[in-house]
């Protein structure tokens, strides 16, 4: 006869495997605040500005919400973040924040710095 976990152990177990999937449900549904930060109508800022339009509508499709500053209009903005380089992203939400610099082409390379799938070599447990 197999030994049986006792009442609290199998508690603990449920409890666990509930807030895993509470933290699943929570992800799947979280929203997205992007900032992209550029220099004006460059080439290099109209392929960033369409690359993470691009992404977002297929990876975020209703919900996020991407701002995008000029940093000639607006530079005390981009002061106010820190920005060095441009085009620059920054995810706000969900935590934790993130920058990103460069046009964004690199599709798998942003997907991983939003947190929109797991780096590569590991492996995702709560599949």
């Amino acid at each position: 006869m197999p030994k049986r976990k006792p009442a609290a152990v199998e508690a603990v177990d449920r409890v666990g495997e509930f807030e895993e999937a509470v933290k699943r449900a929570a992800a799947s549904d979280q929203r997205y605040v992007l900032r992209l930060y550029v220099t004006g109508s460059t080439p290099r800022s109209s392929k960033a500005i369409q690359s993470i339009r691009a992404l977002c509508e297929t990876h975020l499709s209703g919900r996020y919400d991407l701002e995008v500053i000029d940093i000639h209009q607006q530079p005390v903005l981009a002061k106010g973040q820190q920005i060095i380089a441009a085009p620059t992203l920054i995810k706000q939400l969900p935590a934790p924040l993130r920058k990103m610099v460069g046009d964004l082409s690199d599709t798998q390379r942003v997907l991983m710095g939003l947190d929109l799938q797991p780096a590569a070599g590991t492996t995702d447990k709560a599949k």
